[in-house]
């Protein structure tokens, strides 16, 4: 169903191309665009823009931008490293690369808007520019006077000039403690399932049906939305296994109508594969050779067998002494990691008063002192605790193989959850030549 956008000042072509363009986001870019009023009007001087990763801010915004020909400057803050090279790029893109040679070698915000002033005087803006700024939660680790001035740069160079910034963090994380110019805020939900099914049915495969790729989008997120909500990893997901749900018709097995042959087919796959969500631990092409190699095989492999082979060496020991520290009790630690441990009660007379195995309990958080802990003791060689160690255990939280449990608090030590099965850790643990079932209090 194609809606059609209403604003004075844009070309009704133009605005219904949009709407086709942007779908399940007319809202929106219908009020962005009612914020941001006619090109040759002065605009708001700042809007913040906000939600979570893959709904669209960027694409939205970009999109308005260039299909209405606004000039605008796009700048991700991640490849901006200091203020002099957003300098750059913001110059370069409103007034030409000689604009920004003419900025000194280690730029300050008054060198900016002293250029940006004596540019915009000999080349008025006939229409508003706009400053768009993704990823902007990075700005907070730049000088502390940058956001504050690029929020009411509209009235430090006197020019018809809108900064739009765009994060996946709210506002009150971002606002300076000295105050500053408040922007307008304005928040992009998450898709819901049926705007997701809406999308992704976008792109179906020219061999078959739309209905049939509908129903294979809806089976999909039947068993990922739960998990993702993600719309680039779901389109990622949904690329790389709808082969496997093809190969009843291919062989001729099902027709395009017996829904529920080709589900059955594909639900053992979708499972396995959603213990490997956001981890893209092997290429799409690997990913069709395995699909390959699953025809001939007996069984059907997952992907997490496979995980080991991306994770480095000392990676895999902080894993496996998370799962020690997640799944032992604290006080079989002085059993398993000390030689001289002293006196222990015998096995039989403590399994008699635990009647419930730890793993049907689930994982148990733990300090990061003891992971360590427990780390120096099974590495097989000996290990300084440098800054690579702590940052392969923040790399093991950003692959979801490890969870930070408890409220950001500095005076508390950090607390985390192992969130890998005991397959995985096996799998893991054979690659490093480790027995980790020696190590487990259920198995004594």
């Amino acid at each position: 169903m194609s809606v059609t956008l209403q604003c004075p000042g844009y070309p009704e072509d133009t605005l219904r191309s949009l709407a086709d363009r942007l779908p399940c986001r007319e809202a929106q870019v219908s009020s962005l665009l009612s914020l941001m009023g006619q090109p040759d009007q002065y605009s708001y001087p700042s809007f913040f823009i906000y939600g979570h990763r893959a709904t669209g801010k960027s694409h939205v915004v970009l999109t308005i931008m260039k299909d209405l020909e606004l000039p605008h400057a796009s700048v991700d803050c991640v490849e901006c490293v200091s203020g002099g090279l957003l300098f750059q790029q913001v110059l370069s893109a409103f007034f030409g690369p000689n604009a920004a040679a003419l900025l000194p070698r280690c730029p300050s915000l008054s060198d900016f808007v002293r250029l940006y002033k004596q540019m915009s005087s000999s080349t008025p803006a006939a229409q508003t520019r706009y400053i768009i700024l993704d990823r902007a939660e990075r700005m907070r680790d730049m000088d502390f006077s940058l956001l504050p001035a690029l929020l009411r740069l509209q009235e430090l160079v006197n020019d018809n000039v809108t900064v739009i910034l765009l994060s996946e963090i709210v506002w009150e994380k971002f606002r300076p403690n000295t105050g500053c110019f408040e922007p307008l805020l304005f928040h992009f939900p998450d898709y819901s399932k049926a705007e997701l099914v809406q999308i992704l049915s976008r792109d179906h495969h020219p061999s078959y049906t739309p209905e049939l790729y509908a129903s294979y989008i809806n089976i999909l997120l039947g068993v990922f939305f739960s998990v993702c909500r993600d719309l680039r990893e779901l389109r990622h997901l949904a690329l790389l296994n709808f082969s496997k749900f093809c190969e009843p018709l291919e062989k001729g097995e099902a027709k395009e109508s017996d829904i529920h042959k080709l589900w059955k087919n594909i639900e053992p796959h979708l499972h396995r594969a959603m213990q490997t969500v956001y981890l893209r631990e092997v290429s799409s092409m690997q990913w069709e050779q395995q699909q390959m190699d699953e025809k001939e095989a007996t069984t059907l492999r997952g992907l997490s067998a496979h995980a080991h082979i991306e994770l480095p060496y000392y990676s895999k020991f902080l894993l496996i002494a998370a799962y020690l520290a997640s799944f032992n009790p604290a006080r079989t630690d002085r059993r398993f990691f000390l030689k001289n441990h002293g006196k222990i009660r015998k096995t039989n007379f403590l399994k008699k008063h635990e009647k419930t195995s730890n793993h049907l309990l689930g994982p148990k958080p733990f300090p990061l002192d003891r992971l360590l802990a427990i780390f120096y003791s099974v590495v097989d060689s000996r290990v300084a605790p440098t800054a690579s160690i702590f940052s392969q255990i923040s790399s093991l939280v950003t692959l979801q193989l490890l969870s930070q449990v408890g409220h950001d608090d500095q005076l508390d030590s950090p607390k985390y959850k192992c969130a890998v099965s005991l397959d995985f850790i096996l799998a893991i643990s054979r690659t490093v030549s480790f027995d980790v079932v020696r190590y487990l209090y259920d198995f004594l």
